[in-house]
């Protein structure tokens, strides 16, 4: 088999620069994205790509606007052409649907595992088309992301009534070939992408990611750290999920402290949101009723607190989660023009630089704006 290689989640690191153009007033702008990852053999650096790059392009998406609101980010993650994956199904699986949820792409992300399959690039594009819950809002950027080094023709269903289906539901795919260029025009690749408007692009797979030290990453991982103390765990799988957002603190370190500081970056922007366990956040989006809430499902320390209680202390958590915020977000400017003064000094070819222009152009196509 050939080096499969593919890195999805870099994608999302795209998604993140540009803002949208906006809808009518009151309405959301959504952002859609499907990655479709190749988890067959050798592609362990790709995967280690995407892990690296999600909260830096989560962090580049919170900085975009549609007439001056802030967009609202969904990612789903499948995987195909692994071994382990049944074959009756394509090699393929519904990783996750299209979510908010990002500390569950990351878990997700930290749990791909390779193996050598066949990559059906067709039955991945027609599987997520049809199956996830897509915007019908023509305005909304709906996209899905696919890369990979194999022929883009293998499989039952062909690629190109794949993509036609993807084009008539107002969803670009874009291509990434983990390879030579014109190795990818020759077999498919480009042609997949041209069918739905979207870009075609090559990428060196095992180009080290470069990770740019600044003197602002310290503070903010002790600052991304801190934030955790203003999320108070409820539900049935409350304290599970509180538990995973640290987790995913110590997968974040494990890559880098550059990584950690990104996420920390991350946790201070509005498309980090756990309304699902984390009561200032369900309480914000007007999601629970303080007042009502069934207290069996509270810390067991707050069970015994009256509504009006309750809410005196949900709010003290938010305030001191916008204060932390607040310095995240400060230092995280200062970092940004570190950064930006140091990338002009090393140029590479990983999945995220490809992907880049690509979505900033098929976002002002739809009439998005960026804020720089």
């Amino acid at each position: 088999m050939k080096k499969a290689t593919f890195i999805t989640l870099g994608i999302i690191y795209i998604l993140t620069s540009f803002s949208l153009l906006a809808k009518p007033s009151g309405k959301e702008s959504n952002v859609q994205l499907a990655i479709l990852l190749d988890t067959s053999n050798s592609m362990d650096g790709l995967i280690d790509q995407a892990k690296s790059q999600l909260w830096k392009i989560v962090n580049e998406l919170a900085r975009s606007r549609k007439h001056g609101e802030p967009i609202n980010l969904r990612v789903a993650l499948y995987e195909y052409g692994n071994d382990g994956l049944p074959a009756e199904e394509g090699y393929l699986r519904q990783v996750t649907r299209l979510t908010n949820d990002l500390d569950k792409i990351s878990e997700e992300l930290f749990r791909l595992r390779t193996n050598g399959g066949s990559e059906f690039c067709g039955t991945a594009i027609n599987s997520a088309v049809r199956y996830l819950n897509w915007s019908e809002d023509r305005g909304d950027l709906k996209m899905i992301v696919i890369a990979g080094n194999e022929p883009f023709t293998q499989g039952s269903i062909d690629y190109r009534n794949a993509c036609e289906r993807a084009a008539k539901n107002g969803v670009t795919v874009n291509t990434i070939f983990c390879g030579n260029y014109s190795e990818g025009v020759n077999t498919g690749w480009k042609d997949g992408a041209m069918i739905t408007g979207g870009t075609y692009m090559n990428i060196d797979q095992n180009e080290r990611i470069v990770h740019i030290d600044t003197p602002y990453d310290d503070e903010l991982i002790r600052l991304g750290k801190a934030i955790n103390s203003t999320y108070i765990a409820y539900g049935k799988k409350g304290e599970e999920l509180k538990e995973r957002q640290e987790m995913q603190d110590n997968n974040s370190m494990s890559l880098s402290p550059a990584v950690m500081a990104q996420r920390s970056a991350a946790k201070a922007s509005g498309q980090y949101k756990n309304t699902e366990w984390d009561l200032v956040d369900a309480d914000s989006e007007e999601e629970i009723d303080l007042e009502k809430i069934d207290k069996k499902l509270l810390p067991d320390e707050l069970q015994n607190k009256s509504g009006e209680e309750l809410k005196r202390y949900v709010d003290e958590m938010k305030s001191k989660r916008t204060e932390i915020q607040t310095k995240i977000n400060e230092l995280n400017e200062k970092r940004r023009k570190h950064i930006a003064e140091k990338s002009l000094e090393h140029q590479d070819n990983t999945f995220d630089s490809a992907m880049l222009k690509a979505i900033r152009d098929q976002a002002e196509k739809k009439g998005f704006e960026f804020k720089d």
